[in-house]
């Protein structure tokens, strides 16, 4: 079983693809930088709204003691970097976590 962090933050579609690019080359390596036991991936959604753009991150980690070795005892409290904060419109002040319970492949 594992554990499924997922959280959102909307900003302007003038401010989409900075955000999108700031993920890609300082967030996301940011995390991977802090080898966190126990986390896996990252994945990272996006949805064009009429007036916002809607980003969805889920990470993956093998339990919630890893989620906690990554934000501390909040371990729900949103992890959004200072440039992050710029270029957002706003976002969940809190992440949720889910017990991934059954993965089903069909092909």
């Amino acid at each position: 079983m594992t554990i499924k962090r997922v959280w959102h933050g909307w900003t302007t579609p003038e401010n989409a693809a900075a955000y999108e690019k700031l993920l890609h080359d300082e967030v996301f390596p940011g995390i991977e930088a802090k080898q966190i036991p126990g986390y896996r991936s990252i994945e990272l959604w996006r949805r064009d709204l009429a007036d916002e753009v809607e980003f969805s991150t889920i990470m993956t980690f093998d339990a919630l003691q890893n989620v906690i070795n990554f934000q501390g005892d909040n371990y729900e409290r949103s992890y959004v970097p200072d440039a992050a904060q710029k270029v957002l419109k706003r976002w969940d002040d809190a992440s949720s976590h889910y017990e991934t319970r059954q993965i089903r492949n069909y092909g």
